[in-house]
């Protein structure tokens, strides 16, 4: 499938730059699209090109990631990206608006939704409601003292740590392959191509900021995060990979926070569904929009 690109641009939130691109079609009811960790906005084109015929879609950059600004302490606390999300709702003037979203740009946005429910008209959440009730327990058999310790040891190592350079761009894509099985060569190159830069010496890092691999100590209590699932109103869908690490709410349970939602779970697919069963995932999106 051949993209036709969108424009790019920028929003200001928290004075840190972020980045957003605009698939056009500004009469049309907008659609945000929101990836996941160390993932960038491009990867989402293959959607945006399915949808942008009835929707104006818009995709964004969290910030440390793509093209957005990484932030100047190397911290990425879950909070801050909903307010990031919140900023480019309101500057955008996008209310009521359909989200569809990924991984921790689906956690940030089942927590928007919940805050703001009149802003929300639909919500796809993409394996993005975790952490699962067996790693939840594990959490509360960790002394806090200890995962903030642990916090601050891989802080300062990561401090003292260069990105990874790759020698040639073939290299980042194997990577890019090696991360994801599930990935077809046309999917790898392009996820692959928009998601680095060239450095002044001709090799290749990723764009995102490293220290994004370092998962914080803080963040709200598991009952406020059930508090504001339990708040969206509008219809949402969960969707999960059957082979993926973050476990299936309708089995687990964690479906009973959710008053207005239905989860369908996609075989033969791990955590990033939407690439792995590009198809079927299409087809599901848009009979649930």
């Amino acid at each position: 499938m051949t993209i036709h690109g969108p424009t790019s641009h920028s929003f200001i939130s928290q004075r840190l730059r972020l980045h957003y691109v605009d698939w056009g079609n500004a009469e049309k009811p907008p659609l945000l699209l929101v990836h996941g960790g160390r993932d960038h906005c491009r990867s989402w084109d293959w959607t945006a090109q399915a949808l942008r015929e009835d929707w104006h879609v818009i995709a964004m950059d969290h910030r440390g990631h793509g093209d957005s600004e990484w932030t100047a302490d190397g911290n990425y606390r879950g909070m801050d990206m909903v307010y990031d999300v919140a900023q480019l709702v309101h500057q955008l003037d996008l209310a009521p608006v359909t989200i569809v979203s990924h991984s921790m740009g689906a956690n940030v946005c089942l927590r928007y939704a919940g805050l703001y429910p009149e802003a929300m008209r639909k919500l796809v959440a993409i394996e993005g409601i975790f952490p699962t009730p067996e790693r939840s327990a594990q959490l509360k058999l960790e002394h806090f003292n200890d995962r903030v310790r642990d916090f601050m040891a891989a802080k300062r190592k990561a401090a003292g740590r260069l990105p990874r350079r790759y020698a040639t761009l073939q290299e980042a894509y194997a990577r890019m392959k090696e991360e994801n099985s599930y990935l077809n060569d046309e999917q790898a190159r392009h996820l692959t191509v928009n998601g680095i830069n060239r450095n002044e010496d001709g090799t290749f890092t990723w764009k995102f900021d490293p220290h994004l691999n370092v998962d914080s100590p803080y963040d709200i209590t598991e009952e406020r995060k059930h508090a504001m699932w339990e708040a969206i109103t509008c219809p949402t869908l969960l969707l999960n990979g059957a082979d993926s690490w973050a476990g299936n709410p309708v089995r687990d349970g964690r479906i009973a926070h959710f008053q207005n939602a239905e989860a369908v779970e996609f075989e033969n697919a791990g955590h990033w569904l939407h690439h792995d069963q590009f198809d079927r995932f299409v087809a599901t999106l848009k009979g649930f929009l």
